[in-house]
């Protein structure tokens, strides 16, 4: 790679390392777990780069690296024989979290990774049906599905204050 790829690379995820946390945080709900993602991701990112920089939308791509490297993670045999779980908080809570936007986190745990990556790509990222099913490698018809039942699990998780929750959280 030239030095001018590399200081491109650099500034890129430099400016784009907070976004790349938050949203893997959002998928792994531990920012242990997200940093671990987030590191593998841009080393993909650095073998890739001339790809990415080409890409229409580096953001966009950088996105589907960061989600695929989460669900890949998932699937593997450490992931489901080594659960490690983050008692305290290494960091203060942010002040823009209110009690609802913690609640919904809290309740994604509860929902299957694949639904909670169909839940964030769709929602916090504001995909489309297309580009989540480009992102996560599945057909629309999947992100269909999986998106829906992640919502039933997402209420189910929130008990009966799901709807008011989830209409603070949008609106």
């Amino acid at each position: 790679m030239r030095v001018d790829e590399q200081a491109a690379y650099v500034e890129y995820v430099r400016s784009r390392m907070p976004w790349l946390r938050k949203l893997a945080y959002l998928l792994c709900q531990d920012w242990h777990r997200a940093d671990d993602v987030v590191q593998t991701a841009i080393t993909q990112l650095f073998v890739h780069w001339s790809r990415a920089r080409a890409a229409d939308n580096l953001d966009g791509y950088a996105r589907t690296v960061l989600t695929r490297v989460f669900l890949k993670e998932r699937r593997s045999a450490w992931s489901r024989n080594v659960r490690l779980d983050d008692e305290a908080a290494d960091r203060a809570i942010e002040a823009e979290d209110s009690v609802t936007t913690l609640a919904v986190r809290q309740a994604l745990l509860a929902v299957p990774p694949k639904q909670r990556a169909a839940l964030v790509l769709r929602y916090y990222c504001d995909l489309s049906v297309e580009d989540t099913a480009t992102a996560l490698r599945c057909t629309k018809g999947t992100v269909k599905s999986q998106t829906s039942k992640g919502l039933q699990a997402l209420r189910k998780a929130l008990g009966g204050k799901a709807d008011e929750l989830l209409a603070n959280i949008a609106g």
